[in-house]
């Protein structure tokens, strides 16, 4: 954990670079790697092609991410790393902003360990 989900409007596509989104959300979170291990973390972009914004009248964009993690770590913590994956969104889409219509919004779920199952071999290149 954690896992970091984008959803973003087709409408973008073009200038969005997701890939470059996805490695900047990363970096924020591999300088956090004493409280989310780097061998578990994980993204995912959804590209979106039925949807429908505001009153539909003009070509507006949206991107929503979630940022999904195991409970157990403080407020503090979350802030901070909220705070600065929310920070990457909004330069990373402050040129298509300037552009056009688009609405940015992420949110934080937290689940127990209560009915997650998984199993990792990745950790092991990051032990030390």
């Amino acid at each position: 954990m954690p896992f970091f989900f984008v959803e973003y409007t087709d409408n973008i596509k073009e200038e969005a670079n997701i890939t470059k989104l996805l490695e900047e959300i990363h970096n924020v979170l591999m300088e956090r790697d004493s409280i989310f291990p780097i061998g578990g973390l994980r993204s995912r972009a959804i590209e979106l092609k039925e949807y429908r914004v505001a009153d539909g009248a003009e070509d507006d964009a949206f991107v929503h991410a979630q940022l999904k993690i195991g409970a157990g770590r403080s407020e503090e913590v979350k802030k901070d790393v909220c705070d600065a994956l929310f920070e990457v969104m909004k330069e990373h889409f402050h040129p298509v902003m300037s552009k056009r219509y688009l609405a940015l919004s992420m949110e934080l779920i937290e689940f127990s360990e209560a009915g997650t199952y998984k199993q990792n071999n990745i950790h092991n290149r990051f032990k030390k």
